[in-house]
C-alpha cells in the first residue's frame, strides 16, 4: 500500500509529539495531527489521509465512536489502526470485529513504528 498522507489521533500532546518526529523523520508521509475525534472527522474530510492511527481513549468521542465515523463519513475511507494500551485478548478480539487493520500496543517504539505500521499494512 501507497501511503502519501498518515494521521495521528491522540489526545495526548506527548504522544502525537513523538509519533509525528518518529513518521516524519523515518519516512516520507505527511503526518497529519488531530487531538481529538472531531478533529480527526474534519482533518480527514479535508485531507484525506489513506491511514490513520487512532488512540482509543479519548474524551468525548473515544476511539470506536471516532472509528464508526471516519469509515462511515469519509470518501475514501481510511485504513484505521488503533494506538492502544489495552491488548488483552478478550479486548483484541472485540477490537479485530470493528473493521479495524490492527492494533499498535502503547507505548510504542518510535524507531520501530513505521515499520510496525507497514507490517500491518501488509498482512
Amino acid at each position: 500500500m501507497l501511503i502519501n498522507k498518515i494521521m495521528i489521533v491522540d489526545d495526548d500532546d506527548n504522544i502525537r509529539f513523538i509519533a509525528i518526529t518518529s513518521l516524519e523523520g523515518l519516512t516520507e508521509w505527511t503526518v497529519l495531527p488531530a487531538s481529538s475525534g472531531k478533529e480527526a472527522l474534519a482533518v480527514c474530510l479535508s485531507e484525506r489521509p489513506e491511514v490513520v492511527l487512532l488512540d482509543m481513549m479519548m474524551p468525548e468521542m473515544d476511539g470506536v465512536t471516532t472509528l464508526k465515523h471516519l469509515l462511515e463519513q469519509c470518501d475514501p475511507p481510511p485504513v484505521v489502526i488503533f494506538m492502544t494500551a489495552k491488548v488483552q485478548a478478550h479486548e483484541l478480539e472485540q477490537y479485530s470485529q470493528l473493521g479495524i487493520k490492527g492494533i499498535i500496543s502503547k507505548p510504542f517504539d518510535p524507531m520501530t513504528l513505521p515499520s510496525q505500521v507497514m507490517s500491518i499494512l501488509t498482512e
